[in-house]
């Protein structure tokens, strides 16, 4: 029976803690696993332009010993140009696999529906469990141990929150999250994340000013106020988040040796300064490593049950 990655609360924790075990692998010995998906295809349904998602699914793909075909908003305008449902059984005749990045989460679910090969949620407006994954192994990398830490999440209750929040709560990690009001993570997720937390002892709490949320935090993690798709709130949301920057001074009320998280693409001198993004604290770029990993564990994983 196939298996979807379509959000974070699709694995048990014990699956999440074999992606983290076969990440690490895949990362110590490339050579090992460079047939693993030997004549695999993927096709990578992006909506959305990408530099690390595309990448590093293409890249991963490629050195597990398959392939990758990408099909860009021109090719497939989902919904619009061909009915969902019918993108997913024809692809099912060609393919192994469907990653997918789409600006509504409802394309992902329908895809997953319909398709009969593994579908992963490259990114939705809802989602984004493979950056997560990425997100919460490297903190394994750095940290050794990630139950019990303190993660302020600071900025927009985006999809990237929302994915943070859920393998946090499955993880035992204690997250604060700072937005300005009317920007929080919406109900439902805080609702699931908690649901979930209270059976791991993790806490979850939101708060709306920044310097509170990262009082002896371990790891601090922002994203751009303005994601895709919310261009035309740009001026608006640079004013409504102006005091939730991660710079110096907000670095200074967190434990000495605090993490540095971004998602990225960043945009400096806004949601964080030129100057923490270069800082020792900084994992960012380990962050953007660890997709292509992760990823391929994931792909190997789902692609040869």
């Amino acid at each position: 029976m196939k298996k979807d990655l379509i959000s974070i609360t699709d694995l048990s924790i014990s699956e999440i803690k074999d992606i983290f075990s076969l990440s690490s692998k895949v990362k110590k010995n490339k050579k090992k696993y460079s047939q693993a998906l030997f004549g695999k295809t993927i096709a990578l349904i992006f909506q959305k332009p990408s530099l690390r998602t595309r990448v590093s699914f293409e890249v991963g793909i490629k050195q597990l010993g398959g392939s990758a075909i990408y099909l860009g908003r021109e090719e497939v305008n989902l919904g619009v140009r061909e009915a969902v449902s019918d993108v997913a059984k024809t692809l099912s005749r060609y393919v192994d696999g469907i990653v997918a990045r789409t600006f509504e989460h409802k394309y992902v679910v329908e895809l997953a529906k319909y398709a009969d090969v593994p579908v992963i949620n490259g990114l939705s407006d809802l989602l984004h469990p493979c950056q997560a994954l990425a997100d919460i192994f490297t903190l394994e990398e750095k940290l050794k141990k990630v139950k019990g830490i303190r993660l302020a999440y600071i900025g927009d209750g985006n999809n990237v929150c929302n994915s943070l929040l859920h393998i946090s709560a499955k993880l035992g990690i204690n997250v604060n999250v700072a937005s300005p009001m009317g920007y929080s993570p919406g109900d439902d997720t805080l609702s699931a994340a908690r649901s979930i937390a209270d059976t791991t002892g993790a806490k979850i709490n939101v708060f709306f000013d920044a310097s509170s949320a990262v009082k002896d935090a371990d790891v601090i993690y922002t994203d751009v106020w303005t994601s895709m798709g919310q261009e035309e709130e740009r001026e608006k949301r640079i004013e409504i988040f102006k005091d939730f920057q991660t710079n110096k001074a907000l670095l200074s009320l967190a434990e000495k040796d605090c993490l540095v998280m971004h998602c990225l693409p960043a945009h400096r001198g806004e949601e964080i300064t030129e100057e923490v993004i270069e800082s020792k604290n900084s994992v960012i770029f380990d962050q953007a490593e660890n997709r292509l990993h992760v990823q391929k564990a994931i792909m190997i994983k789902l692609l040869n049950r």
